[in-house]
């Protein structure tokens, strides 16, 4: 959950801020219970079938469809290591250091720390790198929003003005990601949850949940707060820009410092989530070897695909601009994929589970309908903004 506010989740939380106040911290909120519901399904997947996401598609509806769900992964895999890598290179243009050199000390820690590791190493090292993104509440609290500006701005929701809903969609897809899907049922899978660990990690992942919305609507606040409030309807076109707008409360170095902390933990853990996400996805529907419990000469095209994730991520950023449009853009993107990506984990929770444990009855129909409104919410802003003049 910490990997789900990544960098372009920042970047899509602040250009929310900037350009519409507080008009959509309400969406924030809202996604809380949806986040959960949705992974609290890879959870329940997870342990009551012990396999992956993919390996599961494949098993339940044969290996075409298994196809073109891990092929929507590595697309959304290479947007989502595009924002983390540009959110690794804008936080050392700050301070000066070269793209290539911030860009390389980058990726050679992620292979360090993944080549070298197990399951429950690899878990420890992201957990402390995603915990700077606390950061953020204190930039968040050294803004000093307007309460009755804040009260306002949730009861007004404009889902008339295209660019309005076409942030709305990026929202949703900088919340519920393809490739969170994909790891935290995997991760269930590899750690070997067994069922009287089920209680554990539903809670885990509704505090997961409520954590990384919070993250969200604290840059969202600190961000309407100060350039959203000064300059209305404006709009950010890099990470300097956003540490520009809303890190001078807490003092020029420190405000630098800490925003930096946020968004390189950020940026970091989500990385190593999402090249798993992508190893793992690969792995269980190809069949090769897919576990951090290997080492990498017993699966070499696990290690391979994570290696080439992280390498060619960091590569793309070297030679590509750092635009904030470009982040938000791979948001949407995602958010366009819900359908499919929703209707396979609903699917899944109600064929391949066990009966005791599938998805059925009032909730059932409740998951149902939320995963529906979601998907078509998500697609009908990202569209309606795209097309729109």
């Amino acid at each position: 959950m910490l990997a789900d506010t990544d960098v372009g989740s920042i970047i899509t939380a602040a250009q929310s801020g900037v350009q519409w106040g507080y008009r959509l911290l309400l969406l924030q909120l809202l996604l809380m219970p949806v986040l959960y519901v949705m992974q609290e399904l890879t959870v329940r997947l997870g342990i009551f079938t012990g396999k992956g996401h993919g390996e599961l598609i494949r098993e339940v509806f044969g290996p075409v469809w298994a196809w073109v769900s891990v092929s929507g992964l590595a697309i959304a895999t290479v947007g989502a290591l595009l924002t983390e890598f540009s959110g690794v290179a804008g936080v050392g243009e700050l301070y000066g250091v070269p793209r290539a050199i911030s860009l390389s000390l980058s990726a050679i820690f992620l292979l360090a720390v993944v080549l070298t590791g197990t399951y429950r190493r690899v878990e420890r090292v992201a957990i402390a790198l995603g915990l700077f993104e606390l950061a953020f509440f204190l930039v968040a609290y050294e803004a000093h929003p307007d309460g009755v500006e804040l009260v306002r701005g949730l009861g007004h929701m404009p889902l008339g003005n295209s660019n309005y809903l076409y942030l709305v969609a990026a929202n949703i897809g900088a919340v519920i990601m393809p490739w969170m899907i994909f790891y935290q049922q995997s991760a269930v899978a590899d750690k070997k949850l067994r069922p009287e660990h089920y209680g554990h990690a539903r809670l885990d992942t509704a505090l997961g949940a409520v954590l990384a919305q919070a993250v969200m609507a604290a840059i969202l606040i600190a961000a309407a707060a100060t350039i959203g409030r000064i300059k209305v309807g404006a709009s950010l076109s890099t990470i300097g820009d956003i540490e520009k707008a809303i890190t001078p409360f807490l003092g020029p170095n420190i405000g630098r410092f800490v925003f930096s902390l946020g968004t390189i933990g950020a940026a970091m853990v989500a990385a190593i989530v999402v090249s798993l996400a992508s190893a793992w996805g690969f792995g269980e529907v190809s069949g090769y070897k897919h576990s951090l419990e290997y080492h990498p000469l017993e699966a070499p095209w696990f290690y391979g695909v994570f290696t080439l994730a992280v390498i060619g991520g960091a590569i793309v950023v070297g030679i590509a601009p750092n635009l904030v449009s470009l982040n938000i853009a791979v948001e949407v993107m995602n958010a366009l994929m819900l359908p499919l990506v929703l209707g396979f984990l609903v699917l899944l929770a109600m064929k391949a589970l066990p009966p005791e444990r599938r998805l059925r009855g009032v909730y059932g129909w409740i998951v149902i309908g939320v995963s529906a409104l979601t998907a078509s919410l998500a697609v009908y802003g990202g569209l309606s903004g795209a097309l729109s003049p």
